[in-house]
């Protein structure tokens, strides 16, 4: 338990603020769509598990269940028991589930595929978001283009219909605009 690498990472996790433990905390960062990530020890209550799987489910979060107990992820936290946490941050979230996967992959391999693929999407947006920093502080702007004009769609056979002449005598055309009185 004292080699624990998830443990490890969970209190990496803890020391970066990217943690919420218990169940209040993590119901709001599930319905705030900021959670990455709900665990639950495995030793939880069933209700617990239950409302894992809401918070989940409002959220559109994946939750796992641990290894760990109530006992072991409150000793690593620093407090006396924790059943429910949450990651906010991707990048711990694929890398515990990584660490999870390795020792049992046939429980955790699909989890881990789906969140490495999120870390890698988030990965590549903040690269973009940096080098567009970089280019707006060089000065350097993306020259505008028109948009690729798509295939032209044959126009249609109608012969346009004559517009009436209006009191005046003078054809109608295009909108109508009152004079302003000034």
């Amino acid at each position: 338990m004292a080699n624990d690498p998830i443990l490890h990472l969970l209190g990496l996790a803890r020391k970066a603020a990217r943690l919420e433990l218990g169940e209040e905390p993590v119901g709001a960062v599930c319905r705030a769509r900021q959670a990455k990530l709900v665990l639950i020890a495995a030793d939880a209550a069933p209700n617990t598990f239950r409302r894992a799987a809401h918070f989940g489910e409002a959220g559109n979060v994946l939750w796992l269940s641990l290894p760990q107990t109530k006992e072991e992820l409150g000793f690593a936290l620093g407090r006396s028991s924790v059943a429910m946490l949450a990651l906010t941050d991707i990048g711990f979230a694929s890398s515990l589930v990584k660490k999870l996967a390795a020792a049992d992959p046939e429980k955790y391999g699909a989890a881990a595929a789906a969140l490495e693929v999120k870390a890698n999407k988030a990965l590549q947006r903040q690269k973009e978001q940096r080098q567009h920093e970089k280019n707006l502080k060089q000065g350097k702007h993306k020259p505008w283009a028109p948009p690729p004009k798509a295939e032209e769609t044959p126009k249609s056979t109608k012969t346009p219909v004559a517009k009436k002449p209006g009191p005046s005598g003078r054809k109608l055309t295009g909108s109508f605009k009152p004079k302003s009185k000034s």
